[in-house]
């Protein structure tokens, strides 16, 4: 099941992203699946906040978590497919506001923690 997957992903970052090494596939794949598995870890402490009556605090904003820019939903849950980031859109994006954002994260610990 996952392996298929996988697979496409690789064959996209390997002849549409330009990565011209085993390494730099593998350490795009690796962020992808890190920053899914954090949205999703994130959703469900959210939901089971909620589900005792307890606030939850995200430690990705809302713009810069997976459900918002690669899998954005419509009001009835379906993917929509128009705001949903590809191409140079996506590139851009991730280059020029995630990968800074999620910088930031080193800066701020650094600075509560002297």
């Amino acid at each position: 099941m996952f392996e298929q997957t996988f697979k496409n992903i690789d064959d996209v970052l390997w002849k549409e992203a330009g990565c011209t090494t085993e390494l730099d596939y593998t350490e795009q794949t690796s962020w992808l699946l890190f920053l899914k598995y954090l949205d999703d870890l994130e959703q469900e402490r959210a939901l089971e906040a909620e589900l005792v009556g307890k606030p939850y605090e995200f430690i990705i904003d809302e713009a810069h978590r997976w459900s918002s820019w690669a899998t954005p939903k419509k009001a009835d849950g379906t993917l929509d497919h128009d705001n949903a980031l590809i191409g140079d859109d996506l590139i851009d994006y991730v280059n020029r506001k995630l990968f800074p954002y999620l910088q930031s994260f080193k800066q701020r610990f650094l600075r509560e923690n002297l």
